[in-house]
């Protein structure tokens, strides 16, 4: 197989989940830019419009349909509706998740009681474990559903770092959320191999992106963020798209229940976190 066999993509039926901005949107546009036939799903009209007009270009097939990831009735829909256009679903990205606001420390190691276990809204967990976890557990069910009846597929959920280790900054209810999805995805990896349908997660440190208010594009909120990275520095959406075309493509054909970080070494930082205990030198805002 020559190096253009195992890269290829062209004509694969794709879904990518919250793929009108960030990291979905990378997906979305390297799968496109290969030849992918590639379908996004958003809950922001605007941002998903935008986002198809700018990828949709030249002989790129890229479309978009308005979802809300925790609603099981329209997901079922959203799914059927790409089955029929394309004739099957080949590769889902699982990528849909939300922010969970601050967590029980500031940035400059300051207890913050707004996030303290204690005080934190049922409401907001619900919300934060519903759009994080639950979602890409309907999201694979979905997608082993459709994949069962083609002979296979690919599946790639968006985890995090925060599924390995766990900070203080970030809210509280984002950390089990992304444990969970690692977790859950080693699970259907065993249980869906047999039907050649492999799963596997990316687990991203701080991205450039719209998460956490989009404090990452302030370079005082990276400081932290920069620090702990190995490279020195944050990466931009770009830098994952190898990383999601390889899970997507021929050449990742024997790998599945995998959780493969992508974060400049970030996970490598002191396990004591003590960093964020040395008032100035910490940035705010999280990106991952």
């Amino acid at each position: 197989m020559s190096l253009q066999e195992m890269f290829d993509v062209s004509g694969k039926s794709v879904i990518v989940t919250g793929g009108a901005s960030g990291l979905g949107r990378a997906y979305a546009e390297v799968l496109a830019e290969n030849g992918a036939r590639v379908c996004i799903f958003d809950l922001n009209q605007a941002e998903l419009d935008k986002t198809v007009a700018e990828l949709a270009t030249g002989n790129a097939e890229v479309w978009g349909q308005r979802v809300d990831v925790t609603d099981r009735e329209r997901m079922a829909e959203a799914f059927d509706a790409v089955a029929a256009r394309h004739g099957r679903i080949d590769v889902v990205f699982a990528n849909a998740g939300i922010d969970a606001g601050p967590g029980f420390l500031t940035p400059e190691g300051e207890r913050n009681p707004e996030g303290e276990i204690d005080n934190l809204d049922d409401s907001h967990w619900d919300k934060v474990i519903a759009t994080n976890l639950t979602s890409v557990f309907n999201t694979i069910k979905l997608s082993a559903r459709h994949m069962k009846q083609t002979g296979g597929g690919r599946i790639i959920a968006t985890s995090s770092i925060a599924a390995i280790y766990n900070d203080g900054i970030v809210g509280t209810p984002y950390m089990p959320a992304k444990a969970g999805v690692a977790h859950l995805v080693r699970q259907a990896a065993m249980e869906l191999g047999r039907y050649n349908i492999l799963v596997n997660a990316i687990a991203p440190g701080p991205f450039i992106t719209n998460i956490a208010g989009g404090r990452m594009r302030y370079a005082e909120d990276r400081k932290a963020f920069e620090i702990w990275s190995v490279l020195g520095r944050i990466a931009d959406t770009s830098e994952i798209k190898g990383l999601a075309l390889y899970l997507a493509s021929p050449a990742s054909s024997y790998v599945t229940g995998s959780h493969m970080v992508i974060d400049g070494g970030l996970h490598l930082r002191p396990a004591d976190g003590a960093i964020h205990f040395n008032p100035g030198t910490a940035g705010g805002g999280t990106g991952f």
